[in-house]
């Protein structure tokens, strides 16, 4: 899962439309709508501040919250929010309700660990990350916080497949029809080419010698 569940206290609102949503932020709440699992939709108004930190907090869309609504507790999880293009501040949110059986797509981050025992990354290899970000469809309740490459032995040339990466149970890559790649270990301009680096060293290796036969 990833980071921790949170609980959120909201108001339900019994008219919509924007007329509805600007008297809730000059009321200082925020608009949202909690949609989902067989149900109507439920409008409801939440704690500017509330709301604000836990979006600019990181995994916002892949964290399940409960939101209290006048004393009734749903699970939810974030599928989406607006900003205001000038400001920065939330001015609407959606939320999925979550039951027991419910699976969603997700964008998962990737993390990178072990770049120090890449050798080719040794040799001045740069690596390439092609997706940031892996989309995967998965049960509600078992989202991973991010999944992992490991980049020990990746040498100049080799890709990372999404088949190289071990996942959860039940997760599995929205992009089902080709084994795509996430990143790549590409040469560097600053490097020096294979064959000059093994050219110097036996010149050294040549040069040692001859300088003790003096």
């Amino acid at each position: 899962m990833s980071h921790d569940a949170y609980e959120l206290k909201a108001e339900a609102r019994e008219q919509v439309g924007k007329g509805s949503a600007r008297a809730v932020r000059r009321n200082g709440k925020v608009p949202a709508v909690i949609y989902g699992d067989k149900q109507p939709p439920l409008a409801i108004a939440l704690n500017y501040k509330d709301i604000f930190y836990k979006i600019h907090g990181g995994g916002f869309l892949t964290t399940i919250a409960t939101i209290d609504v006048d004393g009734k507790k749903i699970q939810v999880l974030p599928k989406d929010f607006q900003l205001d293009p000038v400001k920065d501040f939330p001015v609407h949110v959606d939320f999925l309700r979550i039951g027991k059986d419910t699976e969603v797509n997700v964008d998962v981050p990737v993390h990178f660990i072990n770049e120090d025992k890449s050798p080719g990354i040794k040799r001045g290899g740069v690596l390439n990350i092609v997706r940031h970000e892996v989309e995967f469809h998965c049960p509600a309740n078992a989202i991973p916080e991010f999944i992992t490459i490991d980049l020990t032995g990746t040498d100049i040339g080799d890709s990372i497949h999404i088949s190289a990466v071990k996942l959860p149970a039940g997760v599995k890559p929205v992009i089902s029809d080709r084994d795509f790649t996430i990143a790549t270990i590409a040469g560097s301009s600053a490097m020096k080419p294979e064959a000059e680096v093994t050219t110097e060293v036996a010149a050294t290796e040549t040069a040692a010698p001859a300088a003790e036969e003096k």
